[in-house]
């Protein structure tokens, strides 16, 4: 596949961790939006060039689904790795913009001992002996090593109730389970929460703690950005976590550093006030 990416230097000093839908890439799409993506983009690069700056996504999205988002975009660079579905796959993008898999994550994820066998299980209990029932996110199909749901709410207590009992079942099965309360604006339905079911060691703040030790570079040289609850973890496993203006509802009320604007505008708010500090 040919890409253009953003510059490699030879020694990684900082890392940026970047959610991708509604973080890096804007659904709507607008004129505005788009404009700001490319002064991002631009900004981006001499970072990249100038301080020794990795950059990652760290995204829910399939790979198929991300280059589908860059060409409505028209994005322009490419980032250094790419932690797709979840974490459960990790891909390196080198400077002639080859793409591989990384054996050492591969490795990690055959460990985990991780089946669809026993999210089915899980599935069939949640169901016969606790009456709660997921429905498959049947637009994405079941990825990989990650298999998604739908809880649809009911009243809210109940819904603390449902939550609670996945995730005790999800410890019992031995699986890494995410929840978190569903964004419209990112494609999904309203009234429910995302579950996510994926192996141990995996997800957005794993990837974060591995690429850190991958590129040995010091936890106070990495930052994070993201809009939702699924980017929590994430943010809190770097040195400068932020959500963007446009976060949900749901993520501000769990994570106190927030950009004071929204998508790309935000990004380089905060990493305009970090870098500059750098000499």
């Amino acid at each position: 596949m040919n890409k253009k990416t953003y510059p490699h230097r030879k020694k990684t000093r900082a890392l940026i961790f970047f959610d991708f839908d509604e973080t890096y890439f804007p659904h709507a799409c607008t004129v505005e939006q788009l404009a700001m993506l490319q002064q991002m983009e631009m900004y981006l690069h001499d970072v990249c060039h100038q301080y020794h700056v990795k950059i990652g996504w760290v995204t829910g999205s399939s790979m198929a689904h991300i280059e589908s988002k860059m060409q409505k975009a028209n994005l322009t660079y490419w980032p250094h790795f790419i932690s797709s579905n979840l974490g459960t796959e990790l891909y390196m993008i080198d400077e002639e913009g080859n793409t591989n898999r990384l054996s050492e994550w591969e490795a990690k994820i055959e460990a985990s001992g991780f089946s669809k066998e026993a999210v089915q299980s899980l599935l069939h209990q949640l169901c016969t002996d606790y009456q709660v029932v997921l429905t498959p996110q049947t637009q994405f199909g079941q990825q990989g090593y990650k298999m998604n749901y739908y809880y649809y709410t009911k009243s809210e207590q109940d819904t603390h109730s449902a939550l609670g009992i996945i995730r005790k079942l999800a410890d019992k099965y031995e699986v890494e389970v995410n929840i978190n309360r569903c964004n419209p604006k990112a494609g999904d339905p309203e009234n429910a929460y995302d579950v996510d079911f994926i192996p141990k060691g995996t997800g957005k703040a794993a990837t974060v703690h591995f690429m850190k030790a991958y590129y040995d570079v010091s936890h106070h040289q990495t930052l994070a950005f993201g809009d939702s609850g699924n980017d929590i973890d994430m943010l809190k496993a770097v040195k400068h976590g932020y959500l963007l203006f446009n976060a949900t509802d749901e993520a501000k009320s769990l994570h106190a550093q927030h950009t004071s604007a929204a998508y790309g505008e935000g990004i380089m708010e905060v990493c305009q006030q970090i870098f500059s500090s750098i000499k």
